[in-house]
């Protein structure tokens, strides 16, 4: 007997005839002698739709109630899905993330988990039942209060209590087939991988591809928990996204050609500040990035220019999230005449695209390949940066879905047929 954690997003379970859908499939794998522990979203846009209410009623909410407030659609989900399973003939259990053991930090609304005690979970799996858990949210310890973990959270729980539990494999099912070359929302002949390492999935998580969330790849690398991303409108195989034992070895070990690049992500989340006419001169940049970091913004990509000879001073160009960018330009205007530049200029008209792939490692010519198909699309770069798997260029917002079908058709990823996408608004 395996154990299997299934994780279903908003999509999957919309409505009511969706959450039959899924009951159905949930039964099939315990029928088939697999113990399920299921991980819910809210329903279709019900997140969405309380943040909505939220800022009707209050400007700015109040964490902890914000927190409160939103926690309510997983709920509903997890209830209703436990009630069609019940319907079916099977014994089944819903837990709230506190009931489940998902003990978070106290930070409202974008949480850590710091331990998973399962232990009601492991109690309706040895009675037999099949577990449904809320995800998207934690308990704190210390002030005894209900937290969320963030964007994607339910990934995060799903694949927490497969770690805690030693789970056999945590299947991510999405509106999509799997883990795909591009966005099929964008490129409609992105074809889906069959697999994909952990190192491979964190770079696109990161990047912006949205079938998986960063935090939950991470977790998953760092557990041993391998992955099964696939789509609950249909029963085809997904991706496996896998830990190598070592670079071009699969999870068994066995060797493996890893191909050039497994895909292209984009992002139109980002922001651009530039911090015109800073000294150039020892720990000036210190000054400015711990300046953005007591503001709490992430950085993503970092210019520095070459000084002007004649004035000694250069610029200043990074990337963070659009949410963070206000706070970040309040904090350094504040601290101007301490650092010493002339101004700051903001522009959240940008998107980024990122090239992903292991075999990059081996092959050269990768990046000419990139900006020659680019140049020939007649996409100008802003920001390039770069890891030992990623290349990343920031070009402007507008263009940034030309540029992603010119670079996926350059490098041979184009497939056969249309990809298909079965649900999901893209709220």
């Amino acid at each position: 007997m395996s154990l299997i954690v299934q994780k279903y997003g908003g999509s999957s379970v919309s409505d009511a005839e969706s959450i039959k859908r899924v009951a159905k499939r949930i039964v099939a794998t315990r029928r088939a002698g697999n113990d399920v522990v299921v991980a819910v979203s809210a329903m279709g846009d019900t997140t969405d739709d309380l943040l909505d209410l939220a800022h009707q009623v209050a400007p700015i909410p109040e964490p902890r109630e914000l927190d409160m407030l939103l926690t309510a659609g997983e709920r509903i989900s997890m209830a209703l899905l436990a009630m069609a399973i019940e319907n079916l003939g099977h014994d089944a259990r819903s837990f709230t993330g506190s009931q489940a053991g998902m003990i978070t930090d106290a930070q409202h609304g974008a949480a850590r988990i710091v331990d998973v005690t399962p232990v009601r979970v492991r109690e309706a799996l040895d009675e037999g039942a099949i577990a449904i858990v809320a995800g998207f949210q934690g308990f704190n310890r210390g002030t005894g209060d209900i937290t969320t973990l963030g964007r994607g959270g339910s990934d995060t729980t799903a694949v927490a209590l497969a770690a805690a539990l030693d789970a056999d494999i945590c299947e991510i099912y999405t509106d999509v087939d799997g883990v795909f070359t591009a966005d099929p929302r964008v490129v409609h002949r992105a074809r889906k991988l069959d697999r994909v390492t952990s190192e491979e999935m964190l770079e696109l998580a990161a990047s912006g591809a949205k079938v998986l969330y960063i935090r939950a790849v991470e977790y998953a690398r760092r557990h041993g928990v391998t992955l099964h991303v696939r789509s609950s409108f249909n029963n085809n195989e997904g991706t496996i996204v896998y830990n190598p034992t070592e670079p071009g070895r699969d999870e068994n070990g066995v060797p493996v050609e890893e191909p050039i690049i497994a895909g292209v992500a984009h992002d139109l989340t980002e922001a651009k500040i530039t911090v015109v006419g800073v000294p150039d001169i020892p720990g000036k940049a210190a000054q400015i990035f711990n300046i953005v970091a007591k503001s709490g913004a992430n950085i993503d990509m970092i210019v520095q220019n070459v000084s002007a000879a004649a004035t000694g001073l250069t610029d200043i160009s990074f990337t963070l999230p659009k949410s963070d960018a206000q706070a970040v330009l309040t904090a350094l205007t504040v601290e101007r005449d301490q650092v010493g530049f002339s101004t700051l200029q903001h522009d959240d008209q940008i998107g980024k695209l990122s090239l992903v792939g292991a075999g990059m490692r081996t092959n050269v010519g990768v990046s000419a390949q990139l900006f020659t198909a680019l140049f020939e699309a007649g996409i100008n770069i802003e920001m390039i940066s770069t890891s030992e798997i990623r290349i990343s260029v920031v070009t402007r917002a507008d263009m940034l879905n030309d540029a992603v079908r010119a670079v996926h058709s350059a490098f041979g990823l184009d497939g056969e047929a249309e990809a298909v996408v079965y649900a999901g608004t893209g709220r």
